[in-house]
């Protein structure tokens, strides 16, 4: 009886878990309103100044961390990969 209860505690935390996944990016390869969609590089550059965006962010509703016009993996990488440097890996 105990594993059982134990086993639906488990169950029930990845499933909470897994509901704390983000969905699609629907901006996902669209341009943004200067017409430009971001890659590799500027996922890099956004992950090297995301502490200082981050702290930009709480008090101008204008700054962003993450860029939403972006082209999906690539940009991802590249905005880890640059958050990895900073943050010391």
């Amino acid at each position: 009886m105990q594993k059982v209860v134990i086993g639906l505690i488990a169950v029930g935390i990845v499933l909470m878990l897994a509901g704390c996944a983000p969905g699609v990016n629907q901006l996902s390869n669209t341009p943004d309103p200067q017409g430009t969609i971001a890659g590799f590089g500027r996922g890099l550059w956004n992950g090297f100044i995301s502490p200082i965006t981050f702290i930009i962010s709480l008090f101008n509703k204008n700054v962003q961390i993450y860029e939403v016009h972006n082209n999906g993996g690539w940009y991802n990488f590249g905005f880890i990969l640059g958050a990895m440097v900073i943050f010391g890996g």
